[in-house]
């Protein structure tokens, strides 16, 4: 059974192409946006995956559509790879210290979106990237990928170490997620 997909969005905003296996593989993404390139980066090397995500985005306005509608094709490539991939073990939970901060991932794989997000930032902005958009991505890729997320960081430290730990904990969450296991994991018999 395959535990890969693709998937292409083009909007007026942004062109979007993303491949996704979810048991091995390269990691290359280009997003436009150095520092959103670094935590995808992270997200697929933690998670085990391999990932493919090249993306020509409207950055003369800002990241925003960039970075919300990543979420949303990488929401819908997983989506799509776990319609492919069989039973699995639904849920992960994960903690990722970063020296003086930490974050927390509680993840279910249920098929109902919903993203409880906390998080504040110091500063608007990292490199080229805004800072609230972190939670923005979250909420698209939840939306699309069917899945609830519990994702937070501690109120202070370094925005960078506490973002990085927040798709690292994610990361590591969804690996513990998607592994393979006999049997749908709920009473009803299905997602």
């Amino acid at each position: 059974m395959s535990r890969a997909a693709q998937i292409q969005r083009n909007t007026k905003e942004t062109q979007i192409t993303a491949c996704i296996d979810l048991d091995c593989g390269e990691v290359n993404i280009k997003t436009g946006i150095g520092f959103f390139d670094h935590m995808l980066t992270a997200f697929a090397v933690h998670s085990g995956i391999g990932l493919n995500i090249q993306v020509q985005g409207d950055l003369d306005v800002d990241g925003h559509h960039t970075v919300e509608d990543t979420g949303i094709v990488l929401g819908k490539v997983i989506q799509k790879a776990l319609e492919n991939m069989g039973d699995v073990e639904r849920y992960g939970f994960f903690i990722v210290p970063m020296d003086e901060s930490y974050a927390k991932a509680v993840l279910d794989l249920s098929g109902r979106p919903f993203l409880k997000f906390k998080a504040k930032w110091a500063n608007e902005r990292m490199g080229e990237y805004d800072t609230c958009l972190t939670e923005e991505f979250f909420r698209a890729l939840c939306a699309n990928a069917g899945m609830t997320l519990h994702l937070t960081t501690n109120k202070v430290g370094n925005d960078h170490h506490r973002t990085e730990a927040m798709f690292k904990a994610f990361a590591h969450a969804f690996r513990q997620a998607i592994r393979p296991r006999a049997g749908v994991l709920s009473t009803k018999g299905v997602l």
